[in-house]
């Protein structure tokens, strides 16, 4: 585990917290770190608090891994970043997401496979708006969307690029509620508390009953899209653009 994505514990919480000391960037070795800090929290069964540091929860992909990075670098960065969301989406223990600034698309997918998820009042905007710089939508990501994101928002969300900030976010539905800036730590410590008192047993057969069908549907998904050949396409089209 890297400094990137440290993960402590306190009693049954584990929390994790990004911190690349700028826009907490979706790198592979960011991934890495995330999914390092997910290992341990399995390990000690925790419910785990995910949240970062700075002015924003996550930048998204690296955009320069798509623009310039080899074809190895773009299929194990979109990998990593999909295994990532499906992982938290079918977490055996609560995931609680923290969110105090800009989330794009890999940190908004991260924030809508989340259990309960919990934005700061601020000036900041989440979505996913990859049509609005040149990039389709993965279909992973479209059916994490699917399964959190309220009708009316889906398509504005999806295919049209529309961002929010965190009040019409909640409606929405990349957020369950928002709280003071100032009362973010306390009230996910509070959330937290309440869900490590769950039969964690009864709560990981319920999620699997509840999203068994979207799990299984996203792992066919990134088996079937997100391949080798994923990066040797897109430095293809790159070429010939």
């Amino acid at each position: 585990m890297t400094d990137l994505a440290t993960y402590s514990r306190t009693g049954p919480v584990g929390t994790i917290v990004m911190d690349d000391g700028k826009a907490n960037v979706m790198s592979l070795a960011m991934l890495n770190a995330l999914h390092a800090a997910f290992d341990q929290a399995e390990k000690d069964k925790t419910v785990v608090i995910l949240k970062a540091r700075g002015r924003h929860f996550s930048g998204g992909f690296d955009l320069n891994v798509f623009a310039k990075g080899s074809a190895e670098d773009q299929y194990l960065m979109l990998k990593a970043g999909a295994e990532l969301a499906l992982r938290i989406l079918s977490f055996l223990t609560p995931v609680v997401a923290v969110c105090q600034g800009n989330a794009y698309p890999m940190g908004a997918f991260l924030i809508m496979s989340s259990d309960h998820r919990l934005a700061a009042e601020g000036n900041y905007l989440i979505g996913m708006n990859e049509v609005a710089i040149g990039l389709t939508v993965p279909r992973f990501a479209i059916e994490i969307a699917r399964q959190r994101l309220t009708p009316a928002y889906f398509s504005r969300v999806v295919m049209t690029a529309e961002m929010f900030g965190p009040a019409e976010a909640v409606t929405a539905g990349f957020f369950d509620r928002v709280v003071p800036a100032d009362a973010l730590e306390r009230s996910a410590a509070e959330v937290a508390g309440k869900l490590s008192t769950l039969d964690m047993a009864a709560h990981a057969a319920t999620k699997a009953r509840a999203r068994g069908a979207v799990i299984k549907m996203i792992r066919g998904m990134i088996d079937e899209d997100i391949t080798p050949q994923y990066g040797e396409d897109r430095i293809r089209s790159r070429v010939s653009a």
